[in-house]
């Protein structure tokens, strides 16, 4: 019987479960969606508990929007910025939703603080963060950690990705959306 032996590299802190983890997400094809993809269905719990589907914006141009994190400055000013357009948005026929990893407790009081007028998406599990490529590695204060990627979606009326945006910046980040899908900033 032949054997092997493996050698594992113990990270910093030694803890073999998460030298396994970073290999494994190493080994794992990041995923990056481009125009003309297929967006990726789901199905997530609003900020009252009530499920939303992409589905259910068949026929419709959706800006699917990801955040890290509910009531932080940079995801209160991108969430105010698409308050504040929501009507030249509806008009020209889109429909906006925010995701992010917080729970709905987190997400009721965002929305209520900030006067929100779009629907707020819970993803605890990160399914949906994965299947858009919005989770990994990222640079916070000039460290690597893992998290949402601010990003930006604009899937057609037939379910396909028309505008991909990823790692963008809170700040001006909507009026460049709006330049970018043909409306005024």
């Amino acid at each position: 019987m032949n054997t092997r032996s493996v050698r594992f590299k113990l990270d910093q802190s030694g803890c073999f479960e998460i030298a396994v983890k970073k290999l494994v997400e190493k080994l794992v094809k990041k995923v990056e969606l481009r125009p003309g993809d297929v967006a990726p269905s789901f199905t997530l719990s609003d900020e009252n508990g009530k499920l939303v589907s992409l589905g259910d914006y068949k026929g419709k141009k959706v800006i699917v929007y990801f955040y890290p994190a509910a009531s932080t400055p940079g995801c209160t000013t991108e969430a105010c910025d698409f308050r504040d357009s929501l009507n030249p948005l509806a008009t020209a026929g889109y429909v906006v939703l925010g995701i992010s990893k917080d729970e709905l407790p987190a997400l009721v009081k965002f929305k209520n603080e900030e006067h929100l007028n779009f629907p707020l998406l819970s993803d605890p599990g990160l399914d949906v963060h994965k299947a858009y490529g919005v989770w990994g590695e990222k640079q916070l204060y000039g460290k690597p950690i893992t998290g949402t990627l601010r990003s930006t979606f604009v899937v057609d009326e037939t379910g396909k990705i028309e505008v991909a945006l990823y790692n963008v910046k809170a700040t001006g980040h909507v009026a460049m959306l709006k330049k970018r899908i043909g409306l005024a900033a």
